[in-house]
């Protein structure tokens, strides 16, 4: 299952540079590189993301990934859910943090 995280960071990495290859995604993204390209086929399936083949001079054939308009929609969604769902850790990280404290402390 693609999560609202790998989205959002691979939606990211991609509209930032959209030469970059699935082996510097794998490696921005810390995983393999099998779980990178299956991330990229779904998302090229539903419609996020467009692959083209381009020849440059270090590889003789790569691609170029373009976000969709969908693709542009959906990472501006995604952003928002993963945005709150990094709120709502923090937020419990701060409580788990000040009763560690209280505890240290008492």
């Amino acid at each position: 299952m693609l999560t609202d995280e790998f989205k959002y960071k691979i939606l990211k990495l991609i509209e930032d540079d959209s030469e970059i290859s699935q082996r510097e995604l794998a490696k921005a993204l810390g995983v393999s590189l099998g779980k990178t390209n299956f991330c990229l086929r779904a998302l090229i399936d539903v419609g996020l993301i467009k692959a083209t083949n381009f020849r440059n001079s270090k590889n003789k054939l790569a691609y170029i990934y373009l976000l969709t308009p969908s693709g542009i929609e959906e990472k501006t969604k995604v952003t928002l859910r993963f945005l709150k769902n990094k709120i709502l850790e923090y937020e419990k990280l701060e409580i788990e943090i000040e009763v560690i404290r209280k505890e240290l402390a008492g």
